[in-house]
């Protein structure tokens, strides 16, 4: 019988077995815009679908099918799950897979939609019926009694995590947890050896309290690439800036500070209220030597991004999608997608 090793936390660019797509539809928070948004989400679809395969979550998985038979979708590598969801948002209620063990290990989180601000007991459901449907093979881990979301929490893939203490602190996910036995907890749910608490960065308009992946992803090589900011009027610039600052006081575990990336601030995007719209260009996905990132319509902008994550990821195809329908309902391409990574390395 083969030996149980040490579990741990991959990075995303370890190697995926599949990426998860929930589908949006006419029940959700989508419907006034639902053709608009089907079109993003098959794009994305198509640009994972040829690299990877890939899991589509929908109540109705019948016009999921039609959609993708319509745009020559190569079915083949795509599965098709049906069940009730209230949203689209598979970073925050999808699996966190952990590694080592001879088979992986899904580790399933309450999601209680960013603090009861919206919906999501149907959403916090869907991995248990993955689970027993087979969809997913290893061991299931029921981590229920923490509020956790994929889209809060980035990994080294060598024992380091990266959060934000706006989201892990804010109102209605864990009190009366402190900020000490939240960590904890991390250490021992999600096998990692130390935690790295980002006090700054939340970006206007953004409804999770400030996930990370929004601000600051982990790159190879001891890399931390993030949002900048240098336009002095822009109202998020003093906090973005003190976030910056806060990054290069980060020490690797060996002691030696990170190579930081500056990602570009997207032009400011608002909504038909006149309200403020969290794009970035940090929502970024790492597939198998590709990384899809999000777009807005702003070509110099689009291009520094696709730039920078060349720097980040050099032997990787940047692939860019544009997401200037996801961030009309607060999010983007990272936060619609799952990895589940597989148990041999990349």
């Amino acid at each position: 019988m083969e030996q149980r090793r040490e579990l741990f936390l991959p990075a995303e660019w370890h190697r995926q077995q599949f990426i998860q797509l929930t589908w949006p539809h006419e029940k959700s928070d989508w419907v006034y815009m639902l053709q608009e948004v089907e079109e993003c989400f098959l794009q994305l679809a198509k640009a994972i679908s040829i690299r990877c395969r890939l899991l589509v979550v929908a109540p109705d998985t019948e016009k999921v099918k039609q959609l993708f038979e319509k745009e020559r979708l190569n079915l083949s590598n795509i599965r098709l799950f049906e069940c009730e969801t209230n949203d689209t948002w598979a970073r925050d209620h999808g699996f966190i897979t952990l590694l080592g063990d001879t088979v992986p290990h899904y580790l399933d989180f309450c999601f209680n939609g960013w603090g009861r601000k919206f919906p999501a007991e149907l959403d916090n459901a869907i991995n248990n019926k993955l689970y027993d449907a087979g969809v997913v093979k290893g061991e299931y881990e029921d981590c229920l009694s923490l509020v956790l979301e994929g889209g809060s929490i980035e990994s080294d893939g060598k024992g380091t995590l990266l959060t934000t203490s706006q989201c892990l602190l804010a109102p209605h996910r864990n009190q009366p947890l402190t900020k000490e036995q939240i960590e904890q907890r991390l250490k021992n749910m999600l096998h990692v050896k130390r935690v790295l608490w980002l006090d700054h960065g939340n970006l206007i308009g953004d409804d999770t309290d400030g996930h990370v992946d929004t601000i600051a992803r982990f790159a190879p090589n001891d890399t931390i690439v993030y949002v900048q900011c240098n336009d002095v009027d822009d109202e998020q610039f003093a906090d973005i800036q003190a976030m910056e600052a806060q990054l290069a006081t980060f020490r690797t575990e060996e002691g030696a500070p990170y190579r930081l990336l500056p990602l570009p601030s997207p032009t400011p995007i608002f909504d038909e209220d006149g309200e403020r719209l969290p794009a970035t260009y940090a929502n970024f996905l790492i597939m198998n030597k590709c990384v899809l990132y999000p777009t807005y319509s702003q070509p110099q902008n689009d291009s520094l991004a696709a730039e920078v994550l060349a720097k980040a990821f050099p032997s990787y195809e940047i692939v860019g999608i544009d997401c200037r329908a996801l961030i009309k309902q607060h999010g983007s391409l990272h936060c619609v997608t799952m990895q589940y990574p597989c148990i041999e390395k990349y």
